[in-house]
């Protein structure tokens, strides 16, 4: 059985968890600098920071559950205007994570429908995001869910440097 739910501070050490996994599966081969993406996980996804980012009400979290096992995670951040869009009323989809095991479940999607009908209800009128250019499987997947390139930017982690695109998606037509 599968469920996704919004997520609440009971949720952190499994998002915490979740982050760590999927971070690891997806980037851990990329780095050269094995001390630079522990302190990074260390730092992004301690409980402590997790719980804190919960509280925020800018934040938004959803949790995936299959068979009540904690398998994939995303995080909306509202009012998050960018130098890559030219709204003031955008949010940025800040991350869709799920363990490789379960992919083919479709979950990203699902989180991501739940993350975009609350990113327009909350006023929302575009949806923004980073993706790391080699990442070809989130980048189909954003493309194949309309959403366009808008920039290019790095990210410094450790000693280890990384190029990203930025996406964007309108959700309210003018």
């Amino acid at each position: 059985m599968e469920e996704i739910r919004l997520a609440n501070k009971e949720d952190a050490s499994s998002i915490a968890l979740l982050g760590r996994i999927t971070f690891t599966e997806t980037f851990g081969n990329l780095f050269t600098d094995r001390e630079g993406l522990k302190n990074y996980l260390d730092t992004t996804f301690s409980v402590d920071k997790i719980e804190q980012s919960l509280q925020k009400e800018n934040n938004a979290y959803w949790i995936a559950l299959v068979d009540r096992l904690p398998v994939g995670y995303a995080k909306l951040k509202l009012h998050s205007p960018s130098d890559f869009v030219p709204s003031e009323k955008a949010g940025q989809l800040q991350k869709i994570y799920v363990l490789k095991d379960f992919l083919s479940m479709k979950i990203g999607k699902r989180l991501q429908d739940v993350l975009l009908k609350k990113a327009k209800a909350s006023g929302c009128e575009l949806i923004w995001l980073s993706v790391y250019k080699g990442n070809q499987r989130a980048i189909r997947f954003y493309e194949k869910n309309n959403f366009k390139t808008v920039g290019e930017h790095q990210f410094n982690i450790g000693k280890d440097t990384f190029e990203f695109m930025a996406m964007a998606k309108r959700l309210v037509n003018h």
